[in-house]
């Protein structure tokens, strides 16, 4: 079991136990987002730093059209 603890620049994310460190390019979700693994660093033999770049949501705002409202 490793200690594995998930940065996104210097804020952590997440710390979890797991059987498997994840390697490098590999895709995760972590708290629901996309992410992908940058650079993995062995601190000790059980703890590891795993460095993630998140991806960014784009919220679209909705036009309304006007056109089709009743006029007074």
């Amino acid at each position: 079991m490793f200690a594995v603890h998930f940065f996104e620049k210097k804020n952590l994310l997440l710390s979890q136990l797991l059987n498997r460190v994840p390697t490098e390019g590999e895709d995760l979700k972590i708290k629901g987002r996309k992410a992908k693994v940058t650079s993995v660093t062995n601190v000790d033999e059980k703890i590891v730093h795993v460095q993630v770049v998140v991806e960014t949501v784009t919220k679209s705002k909705f036009v309304v059209d006007n056109a089709k409202k009743k006029k007074k």
